[in-house]
């Protein structure tokens, strides 16, 4: 029994595919805006759904009921879908969108790469955000996953050995490895004392990163204009504490001895960190 329902077989030419399953690390809502962003420029057209009934426990993933007068008037249920589109240059686009699937990785994955195979997708982007050590007065940089160290290259990548825990995404991207169709996994770091609030920074290096990687016309838009929005409120309050001064110049020293491969950097202490997370926090609880 197929895990997805072809819906339209468009002629599409070598398109790129960009992945963003709701559920996983994304600090920030980094993935999220990006995903909202691209769903605004491009427009999209399903051609694939997933039988969600099969993938996701609907006690952890519960639909929407809609009440006008206490009169059930009907659900909303979560959804996966294959969606695509041209950019205004005319390259086609593959766009999997929806919540990350409770059940079935592997069968999930490998209906993904089956897909990927029958529109002949030329690469696979996954979106996604975590914190990290880097201060709100940088550029958001760009952390990589990647089935090569070719592709890794592009824009970074996580250095050292780790293990840590993977999303489907990482499945897929080993799936689409294993079946000849490049993957790349894109990570925004976003700064660990915001990672709890809207960082809209998170979500215009996504869509630019995607542009550059896959080639296409898409760009971040009113994320740039909420960027520097954010960045104001963050300057504001990180100015009330000489503590949290203090912090954020040592993680730019940190981040600026990394861009100029001078050194590694110093080792940090987080803990003033958390302490502005919780401030932040507050403060937003305090806006309108």
């Amino acid at each position: 029994m197929s895990l997805y329902e072809l819906l339209e077989r468009p002629s599409l030419d070598e398109p790129v595919m960009i992945v963003s399953l709701d559920g996983w690390i994304d600090a920030g809502g980094g993935a999220a805006s990006a995903t909202e962003r691209l769903q605004e420029q491009l427009d999209l057209q399903p051609i694939a759904s997933f039988d969600t009934d099969s993938l996701l426990d609907h006690r952890a993933r519960r639909p929407t009921m809609h009440l006008i007068d206490g009169v059930n008037t009907g659900l909303s249920w979560p959804t996966i879908e294959l969606e695509a589109a041209s950019d205004e240059d005319g390259k086609d686009v593959l766009m999997l969108h929806g919540v990350e699937p409770d059940h079935s990785w592997p069968t999930f994955s490998q209906a993904v790469v089956e897909l990927a195979e029958l529109f002949d997708v030329r690469l696979i982007i996954g979106l996604g955000a975590y914190p990290a050590a880097v201060p709100h007065t940088r550029p958001v940089r760009l952390a990589s996953t990647a089935s090569s160290p070719e592709l890794a290259r592009l824009l970074g990548f996580v250095r050292g050995t780790l293990d840590v825990p993977a999303g489907v995404q990482a499945v897929i991207e080993r799936e689409a490895a294993d079946a000849g169709i490049p993957s790349l996994g894109l990570w925004a770091q976003v700064p660990h004392y915001a990672s709890a609030m809207p960082y809209p920074a998170g979500g215009a290096a996504l869509v630019e990163g995607v542009a550059q990687v896959a080639d296409i016309a898409i760009d971040a838009g009113p994320l740039v204009d909420a960027t520097a929005s954010t960045r104001q409120r963050l300057d504001a309050l990180v100015a009330d504490s000489e503590e949290h001064r203090e912090l954020v110049t040592q993680l730019e020293h940190h981040v600026d001895e990394e861009d100029d491969e001078e050194s590694e950097g110093p080792e940090l202490e987080l803990q003033s960190g958390d302490e502005l997370a919780a401030e932040v926090e507050r403060f937003l609880r305090d806006q309108d």
